[in-house]
Order: structure tokens, then C-alpha cells, then sequence
């Protein structure tokens, strides 16, 4: 499985091989269970991840105890709370897995050191963090003020990933709608003449 890392810092570019291979031995695998936390909300956010396999979640709970979820990461994706991981304070959301999933996790401390040893690696996470920003933007841009029809359409034609690995629940929260209104659209979707 180190491989599916290795080759995803390879082709991040500006790492030599030796670089790289230094590099992975910070990372540990962990195996989290569907329903397991990466990331607790409320907790010191020790650590981030690179998914090997497997799918997660990140949701804040409101007052009620429902889950907002934000975002969902999948193979080949940094995964952590990042804004708590750099100034080491409590997440302000939760990361549980939606599937069985690897996860290669470093921690504070270690990532420091790494980061002050491979020069090189301050790009990748740059590139990550811009990733992470894009995505919270066409987040916002896509989901925001729009009906729960436009809101599926839009995940159909640019997320299809979702609608194949993500339960409906899930979806429903991510979209920002009831259950009903998903399930209310997913069925005019069928109606000749909606898409």
C-alpha cells in the first residue's frame, strides 16, 4: 500500500526518490472501520492523513446533534481539520470513514520535523491546502442558495462519484436538504425532460 503513496508524492513533483522515501517512513498506516473517527470535533487535531483506500466524511454537529456535512475525501487525498493541525487546537469538526479505509497518518511533531528536513514537501502541501480551498469554494458556489433539483443535477454532472458511494443520508446533509427532498428529486430526475 506504501506504494500508492509513494507514487502520489512522486507525481506531486519536486521530490528526488530518495526525498520520497525518507519521507513515507513518518507515515503510519492505520485501518479505520466504517463508522470509525480519523478526527474527533472538539479534540487537539494531532494528525493528517493521506487515504490509501477508502472514503471519509468531515460534518460539524449542530446544537440538535445533526450532522452538517462539508466534504467528503476519497483515495489519493490529504485528509485532516487543516486550519486546527497548524495551530494545534481543537478540530472544529469531525472526520469518521464512510467505507473501510487505510489511512496513512503523521503526526504534529513528526510532520514538523519532515517539513524542515524535505524542503520540497512545503509544495505539496501548498498544492493540498489550495486544493482544500478550491473545493470549500465550489462548495459554497454550487450548493449554496439553490433547490434540492438543482443541487442533485449539479452533483450528477460533477460528482457522480458520490451519488455511487455515498448513502443517501450523507447526501442529503453534504446537499444541505431533507432526506425527502433528495429522494423528491432523485425522482424528477427520472421524468423525461429534466436533464
Amino acid at each position: 500500500m506504501t506504494n500508492v503513496f509513494e507514487n502520489f508524492l512522486s507525481s506531486a513533483g519536486g521530490l528526488l526518490a530518495d526525498e520520497i522515501n525518507f519521507s513515507v517512513q513518518f507515515f503510519q498506516p492505520i485501518n479505520l472501520k466504517k463508522g470509525d473517527f480519523f478526527i474527533r470535533e472538539d479534540e487537539i487535531c494531532r494528525h493528517i492523513g493521506f487515504i490509501v483506500s477508502g472514503a471519509v466524511k468531515a460534518y460539524a454537529t449542530d446544537k440538535e446533534g445533526k450532522e452538517n456535512i462539508t466534504c467528503f475525501k476519497f483515495e489519493n487525498e490529504f485528509v485532516t481539520s487543516f486550519p486546527e493541525f497548524v495551530t494545534q487546537e481543537k478540530s472544529k469538526r469531525s472526520i469518521r470513514a464512510v467505507e473501510d479505509s487505510v489511512i496513512y497518518r503523521i503526526n504534529y511533531p513528526d510532520y514538523q520535523q519532515l517539513i524542515d528536513r524535505v524542503a520540497a514537501l512545503n509544495g505539496v502541501i501548498k498544492s493540498v491546502m489550495e486544493q482544500e480551498y478550491n473545493q470549500k469554494e465550489r462548495y459554497m458556489l454550487s450548493y449554496n442558495n439553490k433547490s434540492a433539483l438543482d443541487k442533485y443535477c449539479h452533483l450528477l454532472s460533477n460528482e457522480p462519484m458520490l451519488v455511487q458511494r455515498i448513502a443517501t443520508q450523507d447526501l442529503a446533509s453534504y446537499l444541505g436538504i431533507t432526506q425527502r427532498s433528495l429522494t423528491r428529486a432523485k425522482g424528477q430526475i427520472l421524468r423525461p425532460g429534466i436533464l
